[in-house]
Parts: structure tokens; sequence; C-alpha cells
């Protein structure tokens, strides 16, 4: 028989895809003796069983639940139904991956008009009707789509209306409130069940379709999520932290999000519950001053703090609450972090001995490592800066743009190319669009662990929360401080490092090296199988490269070298000489030219390997189009420009990317290729005179025949060798090697492989080529496409594993049977793509190769790689 309902006595840690990360949790805490309040976990699996099927609540699962809540009558001595010893319960829900926001949550489940005054003779008058209205609150939004506003309109007339807050109401008044939040219900022809169980199922049911409501469906987008895993629910004993000044909630995490540092980082609310401190309704109190106010439960989260973090060997983000002087643990997971933070944890646990190296590596991702080399606010214009206002810096970074006020207009602006900060009173999951598009959040309510902090610090936004001196009209689009008043598209610069607000705009810089990148990244090159070198035009992107941790350069494009002002003026004369003379003249300049280019960057890489990719696009890219600027040219080379037109017309191509390009180029003009191997071999020899033992890596690009490579290899080894004859140079070592980017050369990678000393896959060309798609114009579908779930993803960003990947594993397979020591590479986009990398791990490719700001997170993917291939 199917089980769908597990007590948390019966779950572990492991059993997280069953139960929900928040369930497994739940579980692996009752099994380890904290004190946490008693309940049960519905499966993910019941989850997507009843979205698929609406009758398999009633078929399956209800007999069951009932069944579950008589065992937690039983555990508690509570009673669910009746009118004496009150079993109150939340339902909250609790999926695989962390989400934080994007579903639903019901406290105080079990209330009803007769439940209610039994509570109230138990304890007081105003915390049991506060736990009700709580409870008509949640359950009207969550279950019946009644916004959570319209109820906190009601209560604001009340105690307008009484003169009072609802604290001081009697028994009267309180009974009137509850009567209005009934008939906002009626209002939206719902009737709010009296039947705790009734309230039960409906929230259950309610929990389960929030899985696909619109804010977790753009999570889930954002973050790589499946769509069908499902949420778990938990239905749990209720802890009452609204009961007194004894009582409070809060939200804690082991270690500081934003920095790492290792000590308690978290806030808490006496007489509330755990919604009032991530709702950011009332502004909390540090931790530490929890000490103060109830010591003895102080030393008793340190203990239970520590004890959590040592047996998940990481930093956690843990939920409590406590009634009446006794501490309850709610809630325990690995808690969400800066990269900064997450770096500095991960090296800080392997000092203390609770991780491996190894380990430490598996708990950042490298989507973490570029946060940590996008630029900050530069020193100089920032102490010459002064903010206008200080708020928490709930998530670090420095960003700059225009204040908008709502989450469509933050879409709105961002699809019209505008930078925006998203600046509001308090964020909630509704907002996520608005807040993926933003540079920055700024709220004027709520803490270090409110909505807008958590999810910012997960998506890598810069982020400051709690700015109080801010007086901020969502109606209005104003922001009104004591001396400063501004509206929307004004722009702002946040300093999410300090907390701090500018008035225009900063200028940015980038960081300072991390120490603890380089140490994290030194162990990831101890373990890796692949290196990783960069793809590089410019001696800026070779410094860059190496400053990054680069093995070498897996792509030095040529082509960028031909488009300055002096150069570009020789390369047009070269294409539309009229004579051997006129292209003669251009080539002695061209390949003065080139020789300095290629000296400077071998002197720069020194040792390190680098392959040269001879001249790829077509001539067409290199002349100009417009009638003035042909007009210009046609001076310049003292030629009419009805002729220079003319020939200009004659070379443009129907689809160039599909024609006069590539080797095909240098097999028509020939004198291109030799001009830039002889550039080459010069400037190596010239190194090597100065003891720079430079081995030039020539690749020939667009390869699709054997006797295009036999071809073009013969040619480029004659003008090798009369190179080391008219320098007088003994011969060194050199390669020609070629870059596989059709899929015709994939399918004869073993016979290309009989000329190539190596091999370099162009993934961009070869999933434009396999796929039949535009690499420029696929953004205007792609979108489209992935909405109706014909493709996932972008295989310009990912590799396509199925098709552009078996190509290439063809191709390495076949290849290796000829060469089996065949050096491999890939240099397209997908190189320094995390999710691609396992793939070339797993396929023997010997390195990638990305652009230079990409790197570090390669070097990360790679390590993790490996491991991951030695562990399976």
């Amino acid at each position: 028989m199917e089980k769908w309902i597990y007590d948390f006595s019966e779950g572990r840690s492991k059993d997280k895809a069953l139960l929900g990360g928040k369930g497994a949790n739940l579980a692996e805490m009752t099994h380890l003796g904290l004190p946490v309040p008693s309940g049960f976990t519905l499966t993910t699996e019941s989850c997507m069983r009843y979205l698929n099927d609406a009758t398999f609540f009633e078929k399956h699962l209800a007999t069951e639940l009932r069944t579950a809540i008589k065992r937690l009558e039983v555990e508690t001595n509570k009673t669910f139904g009746s009118d004496e010893d009150l079993l109150l319960v939340s339902v909250r829900s609790g999926a695989v991956f962390s989400m934080p926001g994007m579903m639903d949550t019901i406290l105080n489940l079990g209330l009803n008009d007769s439940r209610v005054r039994t509570l109230a003779e138990q304890t007081n008058l105003s915390f049991a009707y506060d736990c009700y209205r709580r409870l008509l609150q949640m359950f009207g939004d969550v279950v019946y789509g009644i916004h959570k506003e319209s109820f906190n309109v009601l209560l604001i007339e009340a105690e307008k209306a009484n003169n009072k807050s609802v604290a001081d109401f009697n028994e009267q008044q309180q009974v009137s409130l509850i009567e209005k939040y009934k008939e906002l219900f009626s209002k939206h022809k719902k009737v709010f069940p009296q039947q705790p169980m009734d309230q039960l199922k409906e929230a259950i049911q309610a929990v389960f379709h929030s899985w696909n409501n619109p804010r977790a469906n753009v999570y889930r987008e954002l973050h790589g999520i499946a769509h069908d895993l499902g949420t778990a629910v938990n239905v749990q004993e209720m802890v009452f932290g609204n009961s007194g000044n004894e009582s409070g909630t809060g939200v804690v995490f082991t270690r500081n999000p934003s920095t790492g540092e290792n000590q308690l980082f978290g806030e808490f609310l006496l007489d509330a519950q755990g919604e009032d401190v991530v709702a950011g309704i009332r502004t909390p109190q540090p931790i530490q001053e929890l000490s103060e106010r109830l010591p003895d439960v102080y030393q008793d989260f340190l203990h239970y703090a520590q004890m959590l973090e040592t047996h998940y060997k990481d930093m956690q983000d843990i939920e409590f609450t406590v009634e009446n002087g006794k501490l309850f643990i709610l809630q325990t997971r690995n808690g969400k972090r800066t990269a900064k933070a997450a770096l500095k944890i991960a090296t800080d646990l392997v000092a203390e001995k609770k991780l491996t190296k190894e380990e430490a590596l598996m708990r950042v991702e490298p989507e973490m490592i570029d946060q940590l080399i996008h630029p900050i606010f530069e020193p100089t214009a920032l102490k010459q800066a002064t903010a206008f206002a200080q708020g928490l810096p709930a998530s670090p970074g420095a960003a700059t743009g225009e204040i908008v006020f709502t989450a469509e207009k933050a879409k709105e602006r961002h699809e019209l190319g505008s930078k925006v900060i998203l600046v509001r009173q308090e964020t909630s999951p509704e907002d996520i669009e608005g807040m993926i598009v933003s540079e920055a959040i700024v709220t004027s309510r709520g803490g270090m662990t409110s909505h807008a902090a958590v999810v910012a610090r997960g998506m890598g936004t810069c982020c400051v929360t709690g700015s109080e001196t801010l007086t901020i009209d969502e109606e209005t689009k104003t922001v009104i401080t004591k001396d400063v008043r501004l509206t929307e598209g004004d722009i702002l610069s946040v300093n999410g490092n300090t907390g701090e607000i500018y008035l225009g705009e900063l200028p940015t810089v980038v960081a300072e090296n991390n120490q603890d990148l380089a140490l994290f990244l030194s162990w990831a090159n101890e373990v890796a199988d692949l290196d990783v070198r960069a793809n590089a035009e410019t001696l800026t992107d070779l410094r860059t490269a190496l400053d990054f941790g680069a093995t070498g350069i897996g792509l030095a494009r040529t082509e960028h070298m031909f488009f300055g002002e002096e150069r570009i003026l020789e390369m047009r004369r070269l294409i539309l000489a009229d004579n051997t003379q006129e292209m003669t003249t251009a080539l002695t300049k061209l390949l003065a030219f080139q020789e300095d280019d290629f000296y400077q960057m071998f002197q720069t890489m020194q040792e390190k390997p680098m392959v040269i990719r001879l001249l790829d696009p077509p001539m067409h890219e290199f002349l100009p189009h417009d009638p003035q600027d042909i007009q210009l040219l046609a001076e310049k080379l003292g030629q009419p420009v009805n002729e220079l037109t003319t020939k200009i017309e004659a070379l443009k191509e129907t689809n160039p990317m599909l024609g006069h390009r590539g080797c095909r180029l240098g097999i028509t003009t020939p004198e291109i290729y030799q001009m830039q191997v002889k550039a080459i071999m010069q400037s190596a020899i010239r190194l090597r005179q100065e003891g720079i033992p430079v081995i030039p890596e020539i690749m020939i690009p667009l390869i699709a025949e054997k006797e295009e490579l036999l071809h073009l290899k013969t040619l480029l080894i004659e003008t090798i060798e009369a190179t080391f004859n008219s320098q007088n140079s003994s011969p060194f070592p050199y390669q020609i090697g070629t870059m596989i980017e059709l899929p015709r050369a994939c399918l004869i990678a073993d016979q290309l492989a009989e000329q190539a000393d190596f091999f370099s896959f162009g993934t961009n060309d070869l999933t434009q080529m396999t796929y039949g798609f535009s690499r420029d114009d696929i953004g205007k579908f792609i979108n489209r496409y992935q909405e109706k779930a014909i493709m996932t993803q972008d295989p310009f960003q990912h590799l396509d594993q199925q098709g552009v990947g078996q190509l290439i594993k063809l191709a390495v397979s076949n290849a290796r049977r000829i060469k089996p020591e065949l050096s491999i590479g890939i240099c397209g986009e997908v190189g320094g793509d995390p999710q691609s990398i396992p793939f070339f791990q797993a396929i023997g490719i010997d390195y990638v190769s990305c652009s230079p700001y990409r790197i570090p997170a390669a070097r990360l993917a790679v390590a993790q790689a490996a491991i991951r291939s030695r562990r399976s």
C-alpha cells in the first residue's frame, strides 16, 4: 500500500526528495532530539498526484490524513475537533529546493467562532483573537485569493472607529471585527469553514496549488528548478510566539550570510508570530539582545545552533519560536548566503576541520564566483560622495539605476534598456519578476531576513532594507527624506556592502583580489582534470585571463586586430587591391602590425600555450557600406567612388556566415594566411632569442574537408620553413590544428586527426550549423520556445547534449582512435558554462576555454565535475 503521509519521527534528512527540504529537516531534528513541535508531512509525490488528478485527495489522502491527525492528537494530548485541550496547527509548504516566500503558509489553523472563546479563556482575549484574525487573513489570502491587505484595511478602520488599538478591544469589539472579516469572505462568495478538518483539507489543497502559482514558476525558472518536483506540506502543532513578553519568534543564521563571519546573525520579535519577522511589518531586534531579554532561552538556542551546524556541516538558517519561556525549533536549512559569505564559510569550515577541501568545493555554486569579480564603487568617488539615506546592508554589491516603484514598471523599463532600482516599502513574493530585472532593491521596512533580503542574496542582487528615513509613497511615486524628494526616473546609486544610498550615478571598478577566492580556487586546481584557458584577443584580455588563473589561451582571435584606424585602411587596401603591388604593399604593413601583436601576446603569456586562430570572418565585414564612408575610403585609396562601390557590392554575399570565410578565404587568397603565419613565427623567433621558449599553436577555422586541411597545412609548413631560413633560425616545435565547428567535420574527425596536431571545438558555429539557428537572431523566438516547453534552454548558452554534444562525443572518440594523445579543447561560449562542463569532463576533453571573466567560475566547475566523476 502506498504511503502519502509521514510523521516527523519516520523520516530523515536523506528523504528530501520525498518529504521536501523542510519536512526532511524537521524529521532529522526530531531524530536528533531537538525541541521540535510534533507534526507530519504530506509527500511531494502526493502533491503531483493531486495536481494531475483532483479526485486523488478524497480517494487516497483524506482517510490517511484523518489517521495522521488522530496520531498527532495522541502525541500532543490535545484535540483537533473539540473545544477542549485545543490542538491548532500550521500548514506550510516545503519544496525539495528552498524557495523563500514563493509558496504559502497558514498559521493557527483549527480555530473557529467557538474555539477562539475557549482559547481566550485559557490565555487572554487579545491573544486569542489575534490568532483568529491571522488565520482568517491567511486562509482568505492563500485558499480563496482574497488579498491580505483588504483585511488590514478593516483592522485599521475598526481601530479608528473604537479609538484604540485592537489589543485593547473588548470581546464585543473583537467579535465585531471578526464578523467584518467573514463579510469580506462573503463579498468574494466564500464562506470560512468552521470545521477544523475542512479547514485543513482546503489549506493543504491550496498549498499544493501554490506550487504552480506565477511567482513560484518564475522563481524556478530563475534558479533552474524542475517544475515536476511538487511541494510537500508540513502540518505541525502550533506554538505561540504571540502569547506575551515571555514569548517571541525569530530567524537566525549560524554565521553572517553577507560576510561569512562566524557569529550568530539574525533577529527576533517578542510577542509575535513568524510571519511578522519575514514580512517586515515590525522592525525586529538583533538576536544578541535576546541574551538580555530571555537569557536562558538564548543559551539554549546557542547550544542547538552549534549542534545543527556541526551535524549538517554547513551554516544553518534556523526559525524558532519561544512560547512562555520555552524554546522550539521550527525549521533549519542550509542558509542562503552571498558569494563572499559562501567562500568564507567554506574556507573557514575547512580550517575548523569540519569539511574536507573537496566537500568545501562542492558547497559553492560556480555562479557565485561571478559575483566576486564584478564591479564595486570606485573608492575615491565613494569617499567624495555623501549618502542621503542609510539602511541595512542586506545583500552586497554596487548598482546604479533609475527609480521604479512597482515590479511591472521595473520590467517595462528593463525591456526598454534601462537599469532600474526597485524601491518599495517592502517587497512580497509577487514582486519576484521585478526583482529579477532590477540592479538593486531598496526597502524602507524589514530587516536582514526580510523577503527582500533573502531573495536578493539568493540572486546576487544588491539590496538595502529597513531604510526607515525614507518615506516611500508607491501611489504618488515619490521618495521623501528630510532634505530630498525624488520621483520615478531619478537616478540612485546603492551600496549593498554598507547600506548607503546616494543621489546620482557613481562610477564602479572591479573588486580587489579576494584572498579566500585565491585559496579556494587553488584547491580547485588540485582536483581538476580539465585545464581552463581563455578566449582573448587583446593584451588586456590576456592579462585579465592570467590574473584569473587561466592556464593558457584556447582561442586568440585575429580578426579584431585589423580594426584599428591604420590597420583597417591597409586591410581594405588588401581586399580591394587591383594588382599585386597594391596587395604586397598592404600585406607588408599588415605583417608589421601582426608581428608586433603576436610578439606582445607571446611575451605576456611566456611559456603558457596560446592557440592563434587564423582569419575567419568574410571579407565584407572589413568594408564600409555607408556612402559617406565609401567616399572617404575612395579618397584614401585614390580610386573612383563608382568603381570602389562596384567592388564592394561584388563582395557582398547572400549568406556570409556560410560563404567565403575561414579556410575558404585561406585557399582563395593564401597570401593572407601566409602573412599571418609569418608574423606568428617571426615573433616567436624573436622571443626564443630572448630566452622565452614559445611553441606556436596555429588553428585553421571552418574545415569541412580533409583535403582543405591538407592543402592549407602544406602551405603553412612551407611558409614556416621559409621563415626559419629567412630569419637564420634553427627550427623549433610548432603545432597546426583545426577548429571543429561544422557537423561534417565531426563526422570525419578521424580523417582530420591524421593531419591535425590538435582540435578545438567552436560550439557557437557548431550549434548554429546543427540546429540551423542563427545565433544572432535566436533571441527573437527562443523565449516563446521555452514558454511552450519546446526547448528548455538556449543551446548557445548551455550545450545541447543530445544533438551537438553527440557530434562532439563522436568526433572525440574517432579522433582519439587515430591519435590517442591528440589535444582537444572547447572554445565556444559553452566552454565556460558550469552546466556543460561535466559533459566535457565525461567525454575526455583536455581543456575548456572561455572569456576571461568566466574563468574563475569555470575553474570551480571543472573541479566539481572531477569530484562528481570520481564519486560516480
